[in-house]
């Protein structure tokens, strides 16, 4: 089973719009949604709208919360000592959480790190998990 954490910007983007594509992930068969209060927080801030809000909280109800980690997540060399260090509290949540995946749209930030690993982390955009979790799928049939 596939522990999705999702980056404030995904949790955002999901309850901005009432038919946000990003929605398909709560749809998903044997994956675990997790993120942090960290990232709940900074996408919370940015929803304007009681709509949004709405939609957020209900897409909320459907995720874990994990606790904010002040671990140190990778060996020097990894190419997370780059990030800003307001990123960092959202992949130490991801690895302390025990996530196989971190889903961001942050590709400023998180770019060089797409399709790699920290520690036991996969990081992919939305985009590039779907696809290859539903091109796994279309295969099995």
């Amino acid at each position: 089973m596939d522990v999705l954490f999702l980056d404030a910007n995904i949790l955002f983007s999901a309850a901005y719009r009432s038919n946000a594509g990003l929605r398909r992930i709560w749809d998903l068969h044997e994956v675990e949604i997790i993120s942090s209060e960290y990232a709940v927080e900074e996408a919370r801030r940015n929803l304007s709208e009681r709509a949004q809000q709405e939609r957020f909280d209900r897409l909320l109800r459907m995720i874990r919360i994990v606790p904010e980690s002040s671990a140190r997540v990778y060996e020097p060399g990894s190419g997370v000592e780059s990030l800003p260090s307001k990123d960092l509290p959202i992949l130490a949540a991801a690895v302390g959480g025990r996530a196989t995946h971190l889903l961001t749209g942050d590709v400023t930030h998180f770019g060089h790190l797409l399709g790699r690993r920290v520690g036991d982390v996969a990081v992919f955009t939305p985009r590039q998990y779907l696809a290859r979790r539903l091109g796994e799928s279309q295969e099995a049939k």
